[in-house]
């Protein structure tokens, strides 16, 4: 993956192109691709800043997040719900979403989803 090069540079390219070099000059003497320097005299006349936009990040996980009050009360109400119980329950309100997506909610919320067991285990006898 590219990286993110600096805020220096870019405001030293776009001052040469507002300088009256061409983009493709600019490029070439600040040793930058023509398309980096097209691109950041663009978002100087949109934007006001050459700026580099963020990287990375969950950009997933806030349509989710959004319904965590009513996945916390469903599990609240019924302790033993099950995923698909939960995902009809987010279906109805009008998201559907998968076992990956609830799987990373509960870990980001740290909740366990394991079962107790029916019976305490045996101390003298195995149980399976």
């Amino acid at each position: 993956m590219p990286r993110v090069l600096s805020q220096d540079l870019r405001e030293r390219v776009v001052a040469a192109i507002d300088g009256g070099m061409s983009c493709r000059a600019a490029a070439a003497r600040f040793g930058i691709s023509a398309a980096s320097a097209i691109r950041w005299r663009q978002l100087v006349v949109q934007h006001g800043t050459p700026a580099a936009k963020p990287q990375g990040g969950d950009r997933r996980a806030a349509r989710i997040d959004a319904h965590a009050a009513v996945i916390l009360a469903a599990i609240e109400a019924k302790d033993d719900i099950t995923l698909v119980e939960l995902q009809a329950l987010l279906a109805e309100r009008g998201t559907p979403v998968g076992n990956g997506t609830l799987w990373r909610f509960f870990d980001r919320h740290q909740i366990t989803r394991k079962k107790r067991r029916r019976m305490p285990l045996s101390r003298t006898a195995p149980t399976s």
